[in-house]
């Protein structure tokens, strides 16, 4: 029932200077939490001069999903309360253009600060922004509360690089690979935060749902300016030998085009989530009509997003065990599957207790489903460019999102729930059939 991981939507230091192009996924030399001494490496759990692995991955990625859920799930339930069309609710999927086109400033952050100092900054502008959302959300001022989204939405996507930029930059391959299911789980347990916002709002108001938000980055960028390690880094090290200007900003693209079987691997990135991307577009206002309000809308999403949780972290134990290769079909074919479910709910309108069963059964499927897109994802990103490279894979994937997600509402309106559904089921086919075309390692 959501969109991208991912939100979508991870750098690490980067590899000597070179002219070759590397093995993707090859790991370059450095000191992190994997090449410390050896009574440092043995220590579980932990990177060295910060917090435990655990503890910061769990929550930079809730700090990731937070703002994805405002621009994404809370946005539109605030213009279903509101009373819009089927046509704007749909539209409210252009917030995902900020995702779409990150990669355009994402070689920024691989040649500028760092990762962690970027990490931080953008936290603290989405305080301020989200703040301004709070008060605006009461006042009636539709469009200033609409900018605002818009705004969330730019400093989110900018935010996403850098989380994902340290997340790589931190840790290496086996251990990106370890902790996919955690990551995801605590940006999934963000979108749950989310569906409470959205309760939490037609209890009391949108106004208050978006101040005690505010509250929660603020923590959260304190906690992280203290508390998160420091990889060491130098910032651009993987640019070619004297790039200066255009062509050092246009390396990272060149690099990632480079990489063998790169035309299976792109359109299945454009697809992968597009059946889910139309989906739940329109998953709010199918649940409206069949009787649930604001809060209950939020309560059945909180329920959804737990079993999404739990899928994500089901998808990382099943992909430790036996490896994205033979992971990635049966994943992709179950994911797209289980958008029948929603043809099923729009077709017999069942009870509330069927709807909830319903919704859990497909958000576990979505889970496991982002876990496998997230280390596919982490698999194409190339030393010294890892923050640009991973940024690239998430903002194509969110373009299925952002463009099924805007027409979805004209589709369902035009077609009825029940087609409209079954359609979503249909876009998501031919990721399943790319799934098996893909590089596998």
């Amino acid at each position: 029932m959501e969109a991208a991981v991912t939100s979508h939507k991870p750098v690490e230091p980067a590899a000597p200077a070179r002219t070759a192009l590397p093995e993707p996924g090859a790991e370059a030399p450095r000191r992190d939490a994997s090449s410390e001494a050896p009574g440092e490496a043995a220590s579980p759990g932990a990177v060295a001069g910060g917090a435990p692995r655990g503890l910061w991955i769990s929550s930079t990625y809730f700090a990731e999903g937070l703002p994805y859920a405002i621009a994404h799930k809370v946005a539109g339930e605030f213009f279903t309360a509101a009373g819009a069309s089927l046509e704007i609710i749909g539209l409210t999927s252009l917030y995902g253009l900020p995702w779409n086109l990150k990669f355009l400033w994402s070689p920024l952050v691989d040649l500028h600060g760092s990762p962690r100092r970027w990490l931080v900054a953008v936290e603290i502008a989405l305080v301020a922004i989200v703040l301004g959302l709070a008060a605006a959300a009461d006042s009636g001022a539709i469009w200033l509360v609409a900018a605002l989204f818009g705004a969330v939405a730019v400093a989110a996507a900018t935010h996403d690089i850098a989380v994902d930029g340290f997340y790589l930059q931190a840790l290496n391959k086996d251990a990106q690979a370890a902790f996919s299911g955690l990551r995801v789980g605590a940006y999934r347990l963000a979108l749950l935060a989310g569906a409470l916002l959205v309760a939490f709002a037609g209890w009391a108001s949108f106004g208050a749902a978006f101040a005690v938000a505010a509250g929660g980055l603020a923590l959260l960028a304190i906690a992280h300016a203290a508390g998160l390690p420091r990889p060491a880094a130098t910032p651009g090290a993987g640019a070619a030998p004297g790039a200066t200007g255009l062509r050092r900003y246009i390396e990272p693209f060149r690099v990632y085009l480079r990489q063998p079987q790169i035309a299976s691997s792109l359109a299945f990135i454009l697809c992968y989530r597009a059946g889910d991307a139309l989906m739940f577009a329109m998953s709010s206002p199918l649940l409206k009509s069949l009787g649930l309000d604001t809060a209950a809308r939020g309560n059945v999403g909180g329920v959804g997003t737990v079993a999404s949780i739990a899928g994500s972290i089901l998808g990382g134990v099943i992909i430790k065990r036996w490896g994205l290769a033979r992971t990635i079909f049966p994943i992709a074919l179950v994911q797209s599957l289980a958008i029948l479910l929603y043809v099923a709910l729009a077709w017999a309108r069942p009870a509330l207790p069927w709807v909830v069963a319903l919704v859990t059964l497909e958000q576990l499927a979505a889970g496991v489903g982002t876990a496998v897109l997230a280390v596919f994802l982490m698999r194409r990103c190339v030393d010294g460019y890892k923050s640009s490279h991973f940024a690239i894979g998430s903002a194509l994937m969110s373009v299925s999102a952002t463009f099924a997600g805007s027409a979805s509402g004209y589709l369902a309106a035009s077609a009825g729930f029940t087609a409209f559904f079954a359609i979503a089921f249909a876009a998501s086919i031919p990721g399943v059939v790319l799934s098996r075309l893909v590089p596998r390692d």
